[in-house]
């Protein structure tokens, strides 16, 4: 759990501008093909591999990586070591294995997932090292539950600031498997046990079994869940039991938050007077909205910065909402009072969903005849989803150095489009300054992310993973676009710099 809460903590570090980190650089000639104990993964043979195995690891890469060139040695030396253990490490290239890579959701190289009987359980983001690989590993076999009797039960429960104990009529019940599972999926970040004892449940005051419960080292002691039994509501059941009610957002807890998977509301204060004032007008809010709305404070004068991505204004106190899941906002008028009344009033609209997201846009430009289009928030929509073209969309910062050097071959491949821009549009937009919209599935992570919204009904998004030169673009379309134009012959022959993968552009840290 602590590995996964530093690396997500440095999220949290850089959540008033959220980064996706793929690492991009030089191609390079590939390897000439060695004995490995890695198995390559491919269409053909993926699900046949990963479906028999218990535990598999599978790295998610791409050649020219950096990162993965650095990780492949480790890699090896993991796959090797865990062969005694019968634990198989597996790759797929995400070149040539665009579709896998796809289905899988992988924004950035390396990507590394845990498999067991052919279900994702995992991603690992521990050290990218054999000595830890193969450890965490080894772990994934033993039993991810403890087994919790009468005489164990005291120390057991305040072993930690947070446990889990299932309470269980027998081991049989679908429940138990289903426990299990959870459990398994979420034994990084917390302790769970498992007891098989009517009167040890009776004298916790269960009268209905099977139970689950969650204790804690604060605000009412415990939280109790009878069902439905099934993985997602017992998961979110145990994330979000394991937060306070109310409580100061730091880079150690805003993990939990984020995993919960619940909206967060941030109360913004300056100064402790402050801070208490909003306690007094939050806490009973904060309790009649658990398990639907997470509430935090969260220190202006050290993260200020963050009210500007719930479209605030750095004034306070402040109250918003953010969805992380999908970076919708919801900023409280800020010509208002935070009351208790208004807070209330607030947030009950929005469970009831009687308050749209807010969409920060900059001005639609007056004429937009450049070959590549300007997008910005109120044109998105209009563009983008328009069925008939294929739209390719650069996200970008103006402070990205990475973009900045894209820039001249992404004109250049606006220029070979512009004849066709009834069927194929080449835009940007500054993603710094624009919201998406709701129905946009996808959160930018990093600068520049390049996506292709296909023509069609359904408009499908594929990711522009490749090299980002104009040969690379153009081949990128030829392949995705629905509607096929033809690049003059003469244009491809124009001398080009061309452009290979570059590291993303790690967005500017305020917090």
């Amino acid at each position: 759990m602590i590995r996964k809460i530093i690396i997500l903590a440095l999220a949290f570090l850089a959540f008033s501008l959220l980064v996706r980190a793929d690492e991009l650089d030089e191609q390079t000639e590939p390897a000439e093909e060695v004995l490995s104990d890695v198995i390559s993964l491919t269409a053909q043979n993926f699900g046949t591999i990963v479906d028999a195995e218990k535990l598999i690891m599978v790295e998610f890469f791409a050649p020219w990586c950096g990162h993965c060139k650095a990780l492949a040695p480790e890699y090896e030396t993991a796959a090797t070591a865990l062969k005694k253990d019968d634990i198989k490490l597996a790759k797929v290239d995400c070149t040539a294995e665009t579709k896998i890579c796809q289905s899988y959701d992988v924004g950035g190289y390396p990507t590394i997932k845990i498999f067991k009987d052919g279900k994702v359980t995992a991603d690992y983001s521990g050290p990218r090292k054999a000595d830890s690989i193969i450890p965490y590993m080894q772990k994934q076999l033993l039993p991810a539950v403890a087994v919790v009797t009468p005489s164990n039960f005291t120390s057991f429960k305040e072993s930690e600031d947070v446990v889990i104990v299932g309470f269980f009529s027998g081991t049989t019940q679908d429940e138990f498997n289903v426990y299990n599972t959870v459990a398994d999926a979420l034994r990084e970040e917390f302790r769970f046990g498992c007891a098989v004892n009517s009167k040890l449940a009776s004298e916790e005051g269960l009268t209905t079994l099977p139970a689950v419960v969650v204790y804690k080292k604060f605000d009412e002691g415990k939280d109790v869940f009878t069902g439905p039994f099934n993985d997602k509501d017992l998961a979110k059941f145990v994330k979000v039991s394991s937060i306070k009610v109310l409580d100061e957002i730091t880079p150690e807890n805003y993990p939990l938050y984020v995993d919960s998977g619940i909206p967060i509301a941030f109360l913004f204060y300056e100064g402790e007077e402050q801070k208490e004032k909003l306690y007094e007008q939050a806490e009973q809010v904060a309790k009649e909205f658990k398990g639907k709305i997470s509430f935090v404070f969260i220190n202006a004068t050290a993260y200020g910065g963050h009210a500007d991505n719930l479209n605030l204004k750095q004034t306070w106190p402040a109250f918003g909402i953010s969805e992380p899941e999908n970076g919708n906002k919801f900023p409280y008028d800020q010509s208002k009072e935070i009351t208790t009344d208004g807070l209330n009033e607030f947030c009950t609209a929005y469970i009831n969903g009687e308050i749209k997201p807010n969409i920060k846009s900059q001005p639609i430009p007056e004429t937009n005849d450049d070959p590549v289009y300007v997008l910005v928030a109120d044109n998105f929509e209009e563009t983008v989803y328009d069925t008939t073209k294929d739209v390719l969309v650069e996200f970008y910062a103006p402070w990205c150095g990475h973009c900045k050097k894209l820039a001249p071959t992404y004109d250049k491949v606006g220029e070979a489009y512009a004849p066709f821009k009834d069927k194929i549009v080449i835009a940007k937009m500054d993603a710094t300054e624009n919201d998406l919209p709701p129905r946009v599935p996808f959160k930018v992570g990093g600068f520049p992310t390049i996506k292709l919204f296909k023509a069609g009904e359904d408009k499908e998004i594929v990711d522009f993973l490749g090299n980002r030169s104009y040969e690379g673009f153009i081949e990128f379309l030829d392949q995705h676009a629905v509607n096929k134009v033809t690049i003059t012959k003469a244009e491809e022959e124009k001398p080009t710099e061309s452009q290979p993968p570059v590291e993303t552009e790690q967005k500017h840290v305020e917090l």
